[in-house]
């Protein structure tokens, strides 16, 4: 008969590590799969454009790719914006971003393909990490208009996630869980003006700016990825 040791028996941490409640809760995301959270629709399905369009229509498939193993929408080629084919008003969008160094790029809300500059509102996507002072043009921004509260994006090629909630006269911006827009639209009551006297691109007053419009994703001349593109309606 085997002599059963009385030696305690130890396993080392090393081998088997407990994970850290924000690691289990990063596992446990339903914004970690390919399913989108209760609620939410799947704007970009990860394998298709179904749903969406380009502005000039002529562009070649290749300037906006999808990669269906990694279910990512990715621009690689200049050529112009994508569009989401369904207008929406009050909602709710949830995504990841990715930006190449130096990236330029942008969130569309509420917007008008035929003329993004003027007829909707812009979610500044940029690659601003480390920058001690920022303003309306950084990564968060609602584009010239409020200056994000701190600089939450992360280093070039990371993926980040941004959630864009509008309803009514209300935008706000969370980047990496940090809520660093908190805008009141009717505030906006000049054209080319920032309730803090600053100017605008603006000619038209933001409350007087059309409050359902297409959703877009900005091509600026550089490189950018998004997944996990949820949406989420308010009523």
């Amino acid at each position: 008969m085997t002599k059963l040791s009385s030696e305690p028996i130890t396993i080392s941490m090393k081998i088997y590590p407990i994970l850290s409640l924000a690691t289990a809760l990063i596992l446990l995301s339903p914004f970690g799969s390919a399913k989108p959270p209760k609620g939410y629709t799947a704007i970009f399905d990860g394998e298709t454009l179904n749903g969406w369009f380009y502005l000039p229509d002529n562009l070649p498939e290749t300037v906006w790719k999808v990669n269906p193993k990694n279910g990512t929408l990715g621009r690689e080629l200049k050529g112009g914006s994508i569009w989401t084919k369904e207008t929406y008003g009050d909602f709710v969008l949830d995504l990841e971003f990715r930006l190449n160094p130096n990236c330029n790029s942008g969130v569309f809300v509420r917007s008008d393909p035929q003329n993004p500059v003027q007829g909707g509102f812009e979610i500044q996507l940029y690659d601003s990490y480390g920058k001690s002072e920022i303003d309306s043009h950084d990564c968060g921004a609602l584009y010239d208009a409020v200056v994000p509260s701190s600089n939450a994006v992360k280093p070039a090629k990371e993926w980040n996630r941004i959630t864009i909630r509008c309803k009514g006269p209300l935008i706000q911006v969370t980047l990496n869980g940090e809520r660093i827009v908190n805008a009141n639209l009717d505030q906006w009551t000049t054209p080319q003006k920032n309730p803090d006297g600053s100017k605008n691109k603006f000619k038209t007053a933001l409350k007087d700016l059309p409050r359902t419009g297409h959703i877009g994703f900005q091509d600026h001349g550089h490189n950018v990825w998004f997944r996990n593109v949820y949406l989420k309606e308010l009523k």
